[in-house]
C-alpha cells in the first residue's frame, strides 16, 4: 500500500506557531512531509500576507492569535510583518517571504482564503451560476494574480486550495502551471461539480465524509454525522483526482484513513503520518 502525503496544516500548527515561517521550515525538515499548507490574504496594499484569520484577534487555546488588532486586510503591510504570531517572535511574512524560506524539495499548498472582502460575500462550498460565478471571479482575480507572481521565483510543486469558485476561476484564469484542489464544506455534490468544471488535481474534503471508517460517526466541518450519500473517495479517483484529507489530529484517524486509500493527509502534527502500523505494541 502507498502512504499517503504529508502536508502540515498551517506548519504543522499543534507543534509551531500556525503559518509562520519558522513552522513551515520546521515542517519542511520531516521527512513524512510533502507539502506545507498555508492561508493566504491581501494586506491594505495587496501584498499577499500568511494568515488564516479575517481578523488580528482570533484566539488559539487561549492564547490571542497576534498582538495587533484589526481586519486584516484593511492593515497595513508594515503593521502586519510586526504583528507576533501566539505570542512568539514569529511575524507574520509575506508569501513571498515563506516561499524564499523553503527548500524547493518540499511543495506549498496555498490556500486562497479571503481576496479582502466580507466573508459573508465569499460563497463558500457553492457551485455557482454563471453570472454569479463571473462576478465572483472579478472580486478574486486581482489578488489572486499576486499570488501566482509570488510564487513564480519558487521552483517547488505549488497547489492552490479553496473553498470559493470565484477563487478557482481566477486561479484557472490566471495560469495552467499549478495545481487546483476544491475545499469541501457541507455538500459534496457541489465538490464534485466545481471538481469537474475546472478539472482540478485534487478534492480536499474533511475527515468525516470518508465512506467506511469510523470517522463518520461525527459531526464535523458542516457535516452531520453518519454514512455519506457519496463516496467521495471512490468518486474522485475516478475521475483521476487525488483525495487530500482535512484536519487529521491523531495517528487513529490517519490509520483510518489510510487504510481507506487516501492520497493525502493534511496533518496537525507530524507524528500522527509516522506511527508503523506494523507495530504491535
Amino acid at each position: 500500500m502507498v502512504r499517503p502525503s504529508g502536508i502540515a496544516h498551517r506548519g504543522y500548527a499543534g507543534v509551531a506557531p500556525e503559518n509562520s515561517v519558522a513552522g513551515a521550515v520546521h515542517a519542511a525538515s520531516h521527512d513524512a512531509t510533502t507539502m506545507i499548507e498555508i492561508d493566504v490574504q491581501p494586506a491594505a496594499c495587496g501584498t499577499p500576507v500568511v494568515i488564516h484569520d479575517t481578523t488580528l484577534t482570533g484566539r488559539r487555546d487561549g492564547r490571542p492569535l497576534t498582538d495587533a488588532t484589526g481586519v486584516v486586510w484593511e492593515t497595513s503591510l508594515e503593521t502586519l510583518t510586526a504583528s507576533h504570531i501566539l505570542g512568539t517572535k514569529e511575524t507574520v511574512p509575506t508569501l513571498q517571504g515563506l516561499l524564499e524560506a523553503l527548500p524547493e524539495t518540499v511543495g506549498v499548498n496555498i490556500e486562497l482564503k479571503n481576496p479582502g472582502c466580507d466573508p459573508t460575500e465569499l460563497r463558500v462550498g457553492e457551485a455557482l451560476n454563471a453570472d454569479t460565478r463571473a462576478d465572483r471571479q472579478q472580486v478574486w482575480q486581482p489578488f489572486v494574480e499576486r499570488v501566482v507572481a509570488d510564487c513564480e521565483a519558487f521552483d517547488g510543486e505549488v497547489l492552490f486550495s479553496t473553498f470559493c469558485e470565484g477563487a478557482l476561476a481566477a486561479a484557472r484564469a490566471c495560469t495552467p502551471r499549478y495545481g487546483a484542489a476544491v475545499l469541501i464544506w457541507d455538500d459534496l455534490e457541489a465538490g464534485l461539480e466545481l471538481a469537474r468544471r475546472y478539472d482540478c488535481e485534487a478534492i480536499h474534503p474533511p475527515r468525516n465524509v470518508i465512506a467506511g471508517t469510523a470517522l463518520v460517526d461525527t459531526a464535523y466541518a458542516g457535516f452531520p454525522a453518519g454514512e455519506p450519500d457519496i463516496d467521495i473517495l471512490e468518486a474522485a479517483h475516478e475521475a483521476g483526482r487525488a483525495v487530500n484529507v482535512w484536519t487529521v489530529e491523531t495517528w487513529q484517524q490517519a490509520a483510518q484513513l489510510e487504510a481507506a486509500g487516501v492520497d493525502g493527509l493534511i496533518a496537525e502534527y507530524p507524528g500522527v503520518l509516522e506511527w508503523d502500523r506494523d507495530d504491535t505494541r
